[in-house]
């Protein structure tokens, strides 16, 4: 089964074509960062402009790389949400036009989900079931995959995402958007232990998240710092903030392993490109013997590639959209909550 696959979340326009689920013959990403960079974040009416522009260049790049036409395609797939609605739109559109025009089935995608299936797209013989640690810009969550269509929530943000509070603290110490390779970078150089930020929501058995404090105690510091005209050693305060971010993650993640007895990790989401996250979970993991997944920075990106994956499954389970098919940007995230 070929799939052409649309991601429009945000600022990248991407399309994919994938094989049965795990073989990407092309994966073609139109990033918009230089072009948001000067306004410190996404704007999203030139987002949405630009996906317009890029949308069917993009998928006729895709088809051309992978030696395919349009007719050779078995199904269209399409990020439904969650996102920008109006970047979404222009995928939701794209993808309807293209499944109306070939007559060939429609999938709607989750992007969350969509970027859990990166790491089958990265691991060929990664099956469920496997726990994942989801750490992007708009969402922080522990799931369970029980099988490729069963999803189970053990905790997520309550108020800010982790990459919400990258992004946020790299502004207030003057980095441009993306912060998060800003934060990383600067705190190779920097002093985890110069400065105490504080952890949220770390104790008991509790798989929440909650990053809003961390990061309003950061821009307290600094706030204070310029207040008493004191030297703002940005190193520190990366490293000491990227720590905060990493340790509760890491504690989380390694009691859910504990709880729920899983033997495989994988790590999902645009801040799962982050350094010190990727080192530090894969040495918990050897510890103690628990597999650990994360992609490749590409596939931590959004991309149609992931879209596709998902889609695949998807697809095996009858699981299609018809034209009435519309974007969503507060898509829920189609889960059993779950208390341990």
């Amino acid at each position: 089964m070929k799939i052409l696959a649309f991601e429009s979340s945000c600022d990248e326009t991407s399309c994919a074509v994938v094989e049965d689920g795990r073989q990407v013959l092309s994966d073609i990403i139109s990033t918009q960062v230089p072009i948001h960079k000067k306004f410190g974040g996404v704007v999203p009416e030139i987002a949405s402009r630009h996906h317009i522009e890029d949308v069917l260049p993009v998928a006729i790049e895709a088809l051309e790389q992978a030696g395919c036409s349009w007719s050779d395609m078995d199904a269209i797939a399409v990020t439904q949400g969650p996102g920008l609605v109006g970047a979404l739109l222009v995928g939701v559109a794209a993808a309807k036009a293209v499944a109306w025009a070939i007559d060939k089935p429609l999938i709607a995608v989750n992007h969350i989900e969509g970027h859990i299936f990166a790491n089958l797209v990265q691991y060929p013989d990664l099956e469920p079931p496997f726990l994942s640690l989801v750490v992007s810009g708009g969402h922080t969550m522990l799931v369970v995959v029980r099988d490729y269509n069963h999803f189970e929530i053990l905790g997520q943000t309550r108020d800010d995402a982790a990459g919400e509070a990258f992004d946020k603290v790299a502004r207030v110490l003057g980095y441009p958007y993306p912060g998060g390779p800003h934060i990383d970078r600067l705190a190779k150089e920097g002093n985890s232990s110069a400065i105490h930020f504080p952890m949220g929501l770390s104790k008991g058995h509790n798989f929440d998240f909650s990053f809003s404090g961390l990061k309003s105690s950061v821009i307290n510091y600094i706030n204070t710092m310029k207040m008493k005209k004191e030297e703002i050693v940005a190193e520190d305060v990366a490293a000491s903030f990227q720590k905060a971010v990493v340790d509760v993650l890491i504690e989380k993640a390694m009691e859910a392993v504990k709880v729920t007895g899983m033997k495989t990790i994988a790590l999902a989401g645009g801040v799962a490109a982050n350094s010190e996250l990727r080192t530090r979970l894969e040495e918990e993991c050897s510890k103690r013997g628990i597999r650990m997944c994360r992609p490749s920075l590409t596939l931590c990106t959004d991309n149609g590639a992931m879209i596709g994956c998902r889609a695949y499954y998807m697809a095996k389970a009858g699981e299609f959209a018809d034209m009435s098919l519309n974007a969503d940007p507060r898509l829920p995230f189609n889960a059993e909550q779950i208390k341990m």
